[in-house]
């Protein structure tokens, strides 16, 4: 299939066939208005408008003389010539004029195919076709470019934080083999540690790469109880951390991925726990249900707690993959940096927003805001989206 889409006959050019358009257009137009000109004078001779005309002509038309076919025949050759020829070297240079932005689009698309991501059509004038298409064009070449740079990053990220366990383990059984008498069971406890690290990340990777790709099938959720639920799972972790958790709100109704609405409030409830105050902390997840005039319902929820003073720079690179907002915390309960980034890539599955506010007393506020799911039909029964997208 590719090689039948790629590999295809030459034929003429888009110019030239423009010019030879415009050359017979002109044509055309002259053999039209010659022939209307031959039915008026053989038809309507004997009327006013065509006798002073005739009058007035010279050569073949002249007074005092017949009208010859043989005349007419070679003038209006001569005519037809004319404009042919007027219509080729015009239509040439106009059709030029014309498919310059499309060559300046071509050739950006063939260094975009080369790897050069970096090149920008940036077409001057005024708005057009062909500037509507070079401006796509270029936002798309961005969002490419940074799509491309995001991934790399991502990867020797995801390479170094693979490699960072693995090393770990490597020098933990070179210490058990180097010294056989060593006690085991530390070493034991330190290997389940890091192999619960290596596997935790793994499955952040998995679930990030899920949601990336929307391959999930879409139902309606009830954001509120998704909260209620994430409130009393991580209840326990919260004790232990000494932070008070709520969760409060209205029905949500959003059409979405259950469990990855309750991933998504799991990791924001997990990060607002165990970076917060050291003592004291409060988490206060709430949801609602927000009207608009001039577009559709949306939902809304929003985790905010207890915390550490952030500025707006640093709050805008906490989703980007294994970004942390203070320095990497060791426990049970640690996290593998990819918290905020799953959050971010289940928000925009969902086509849903992210936005992250530092709070002027400290801590952070995280909203998610998501489409609202269709009003319910006569029978009660709420629409579902069952395809996967």
């Amino acid at each position: 299939m590719r090689r039948q889409s790629v590999d295809r006959a030459p034929g003429l050019s888009v110019r030239l066939k423009l010019t030879f358009s415009y050359a017979g257009f002109l044509v055309l137009a002259g053999v039209l208005l010659l022939a209307l000109w031959v039915v008026l004078l053989r038809y309507f001779a004997h009327a006013p408008v065509i006798k002073d005309t005739r009058s007035g002509i010279g050569g073949a038309f002249a007074p005092g003389r017949s009208f010859r076919q043989r005349d007419f025949g070679e003038a209006a050759v001569a005519v037809l010539a004319l404009l042919l020829v007027f219509g080729l070297v015009a239509g040439w240079f106009l059709a030029g004029r014309m498919l310059a932005p499309l060559t300046r689009i071509t050739d950006a698309a063939r260094r975009a195919a080369k790897g050069s991501l970096s090149h920008r059509i940036e077409l001057e004038g005024r708005s057009d076709e062909f500037r509507e298409l070079a401006d796509s064009f270029d936002a798309m070449l961005a969002r490419l470019e940074a799509h491309v740079a995001e991934q790399r990053r991502f990867a020797a990220n995801a390479s170094h934080e693979l490699r960072t366990p693995l090393a770990i383990t490597q020098t933990l059984l070179d210490v058990a083999r180097n010294d056989p008498n060593r006690d085991s069971g530390a070493l034991t406890e330190r290997l389940r540690t890091v192999n619960a690290r290596a596997i935790d990340l793994t499955e952040a990777l998995l679930l990030l790469s899920r949601a990336d790709q929307r391959s999930f099938a879409r139902e309606q959720v009830d954001l509120s109880l998704i909260a209620e639920e994430a409130a009393e799972t991580l209840l326990p972790l919260a004790e232990k951390h000494g932070v008070t958790i709520q969760a409060s709100g209205d029905i949500t109704p959003a059409i979405g991925s259950p469990a990855l609405l309750l991933q998504l409030t799991m990791n924001l409830a997990h990060n607002a726990i165990v970076h917060n105050l050291p003592e004291h902390g409060t988490v206060l997840i709430s949801t609602a249900l927000i009207s608009t005039v001039v577009g559709p319902e949306s939902v809304l929820l929003a985790v905010e707690n207890t915390g550490e003073q952030l500025t707006p720079e640093l709050a805008s690179t906490l989703t980007e993959p294994f970004q942390r907002g203070t320095e990497r915390i060791r426990g049970d309960h640690a996290g593998v940096g990819l918290g905020l980034a799953i959050v971010k890539s289940i928000t925009q599955a969902h086509d849903g927003t992210l936005a992250l506010t530092p709070l002027a007393a400290g801590g952070l506020r995280v909203t998610v805001r998501l489409p609202a799911a269709p009003p319910r039909t006569a029978t009660g029964s709420a629409a579902t989206t069952a395809a996967t997208a």
